[in-house]
């Protein structure tokens, strides 16, 4: 599988709203960071849907490598 672009080394503060859906960008090529643009088309990539629970500011992974996508988990401390 091919590996993802580095988008930013370090998270995504969103504060996003309960019920609403978001589709994080998983390939790293997305002009609107953090969430997908339709850049992966023709690649391996597909963006990870993102369901709200409640409103408050989550972050999302900007280096596109997290254990625990699409949430930053730390490891662009180790890239």
């Amino acid at each position: 599988m091919p590996e993802a672009k580095i988008a930013q080394k370090g998270p995504y503060p969103v504060a996003v709203e309960a019920s609403k859906t978001y589709y994080w960008c998983a390939c790293g090529r997305s002009a609107n960071q953090p969430f997908c643009d339709g850049s992966h088309k023709g690649s391996e990539f597909t963006p990870m849907k993102y369901e709200a629970a409640e409103s408050k500011t989550v972050y999302f992974c900007g280096c596109k490598h997290t254990a625990t996508p699409c949430m930053c988990d730390g490891t662009h401390a180790r890239l």
